[in-house]
């Protein structure tokens, strides 16, 4: 194809290898390095004057380095006069970042005790329950230590009067009793009790903001250069929203689907699951595709009370529900991205517990960073599916078959070759025609 050069960056080499194959062209010079106090260099090694120029870089691995690479080399494509320059984002950065305070409750994985030498420390190392630790009380009066008031029935939150905190000696009594409930919690009922920081909350009238990172984001592709934005599986596809150029979402979803009935066993006979009621629309898309059963699992929060009927923020109570039947049947687990991993292995084993043959997590992007690897092996996942949008090749080699990786790279190619050459892009969000 004439006037078309694609550039590569550092984040996913083998990625851009695979789609400049299925275009039939060579890979365009691009030298990416770093200073010694760290500043990224990018030098290009041929001439873009008046050519189409697509620069893939995949939102993984260190993302601040990789993106700031993106728009140091589409700033340079522009200032060597290219007519257009397409951003092709596989994994967009900076997607998952809400407007709001992201409130994490729950989302840690609790630390099994220490094993015995006759254990596994693999499988005793995470429990996959959503219990965190117990509670701290938090005052803004200091107290002196007294007694435990028996005067107020029920769990004294407040002290008899009503009006005063806790001392500290009977906070470190009501510690001991949430301890004692938590111990006795079934996987079936799983509680869960989040901590108060340990400052305690004053009102001051001052509501918590927090940086509109996705603007950010989009204002300095469009700034640095971008003409063009090509990505699959947005987090939020409302993040279109925040950009004044074109942007192309690509689904994910009939390399998925086609996973599902070419190797699930009668695929039918399984039951599409969503972790968490954020993700149901996009699990029951394909359930409905597939003419599957849907499951829901639901993470219901409630806040204590004391005997008076009165709300103590900070002491909240959690449930994983499920909702739907899973009892001798295949799960699959549908969600777009697996950073931690958190969610889906407490679901997997709440699946489990439920009755579920075997647990199927299929995803669209698997970033799997921290110890997400370690989780996936001790839990209670059967295998997980996701695509190459992120390198995988690591987390294939302690994986093994745990792992199976989907190709995205022609569904790329294709929608480059159809821009480039000014045709329909209409054709890769049509199902039926994929």
């Amino acid at each position: 194809m004439r006037n078309l050069v694609v550039f590569g960056g550092s984040s996913h080499p083998e990625l851009v290898e695979r789609i400049c194959n299925i275009l039939g062209i060579q890979q365009g010079g691009l030298t990416t390095g770093k200073f010694s106090n760290g500043e990224t260099s990018v030098s290009i090694q041929e001439s873009v004057r008046e050519k189409d120029v697509y620069v893939i870089q995949s939102g993984c691995g260190h993302v601040n380095d990789t993106f700031i690479e993106l728009l140091i080399t589409i700033a340079a494509c522009k200032t060597a006069s290219a007519r257009r320059v397409t951003a092709v984002m596989p994994l967009f950065p900076y997607s998952r970042q809400p407007d709001l305070p992201y409130n994490k409750l729950g989302a840690p994985l609790a630390k099994a005790s220490t094993p015995t030498p006759t254990e596994k420390p693999s499988s005793q190392k995470y429990t996959f329950e959503s219990i965190p630790p117990s509670p701290r009380h938090v005052s803004s009066v200091a107290h002196t230590p007294t007694e435990f008031p028996t005067s107020t029935p029920g769990f004294p939150f407040l002290s008899a009067a009503g009006s005063q905190p806790l001392p500290a000696a009977a906070a470190r009594a009501l510690d001991k009793e949430f301890e004692k409930l938590r111990m006795k919690d079934t996987p079936a009922t799983t509680s869960m009790w989040q901590p108060r920081s340990g400052v305690a909350e004053i009102n001051t009238g001052y509501k918590e903001w927090v940086a509109q990172s996705g603007t950010l984001v989009a204002d300095l592709l469009t700034c640095a250069g971008a003409d063009h934005i090509i990505t699959m599986d947005l987090h939020d596809p409302q993040f279109q929203g925040f950009f004044d150029i074109p942007v192309d979402n690509l689904y994910g979803r009939p390399i998925l689907q086609h996973y599902i009935t070419s190797a699930i066993p009668n695929y039918q006979e399984a039951v599409i699951v969503s972790p968490d009621a954020g993700g149901a629309k996009r699990a029951t898309k394909i359930a409905d595709a597939l003419g599957m059963d849907f499951a829901l699992i639901h993470k219901e929060r409630r806040t204590m009370r004391d005997h008076n009927g009165v709300k103590h923020h900070g002491r909240e109570h959690a449930s994983m529900m499920l909702v739907g039947d899973v009892t001798n049947r295949v799960a699959l687990l549908i969600d777009d991205l697996v950073d931690t991993s958190n969610t889906i292995t407490r679901a997997a084993k709440l699946l489990k517990d439920r009755g579920a043959i075997k647990v199927y997590a299929i995803i669209t992007h698997g970033i799997f960073s921290g110890d997400a690897v370690q989780r996936i092996t001790a839990s209670a996942l059967d295998k997980v599916v996701t695509t190459n949008s992120a390198p995988q090749l690591q987390n294939k080699m302690l994986l093994g078959d745990k792992l199976e990786i989907l190709d995205i790279s022609k569904i790329f190619a294709e929608a480059i070759r159809r821009i480039h050459n000014g045709e329909s892009v209409s054709m890769l969000f049509d199902l039926s025609t994929l």
